[in-house]
Parts: structure tokens; sequence; C-alpha cells
């Protein structure tokens, strides 16, 4: 599985890179601070949304930290989806090397 930076997705992004950003936090979390553009699919929901999802589409996984976002790649690529990519650091890194005034939880 690839992994991101965040200041590696977001250079991605600006080349003209759609894909889809997949966020696994939940609501609450979500409420606080997002990255433009993301989905929101709570990890414990994924199972039951999972054809909201395209298998054959890029999908970027986004968490706090980096680490549910791991977990959820991995299921992602069991279940047959081909270009799954982690993001390294969450939200939490991209408020650091990105978004300095994206809110922090």
């Amino acid at each position: 599985m690839r992994q991101f930076r965040p200041i590696e997705l977001a250079a991605y992004l600006q080349t003209g890179h759609t894909p889809v950003l997949l966020d696994v936090r939940e609501h609450w979390e979500d409420a606080l601070c997002r990255i433009p553009g993301a989905v929101l699919i709570p990890m414990g929901e994924l199972p039951a949304r999972i054809q909201e999802l395209n298998p054959d589409a890029e999908t970027v996984v986004i968490c706090h930290h980096g680490v549910r976002s791991y977990h959820a790649a991995r299921y992602l690529e069991s279940l047959g989806f081909g270009d799954v990519v982690n993001l390294s650091g969450g939200v939490a890194a991209w408020a650091d090397e990105v978004d300095p005034a994206m809110p922090r939880y």
C-alpha cells in the first residue's frame, strides 16, 4: 500500500489528480475539522457502506493520525480495491504540514 505525507498529497492534488478522499473518522471529529472534498464514512460504518465506493478508483484514506486509515486501507485492499493510499499522519499532520489554520484536537 502506498502512503502519502500530507504535503505530498497536497502537491498531488494541485497537479490535477482527483483521488477519492475517504475520511474514516467519526462524525464528531469531522465536525471539528476536515480536508476539503473528503467523503466521510466512519470506520465502523465502512462494511455496511462499501457499495458507496468504487473499487477501481484511486482512494486516499484519512483519519486523525494515520492508524485507523491504515487499517481501513488494508480492509479495502482485502476487498479488491486496487489503488489505495494511506494518509500518513492524518489530519493532525495535515494541520502541521499543509493548513496551519486547521483546528486541532
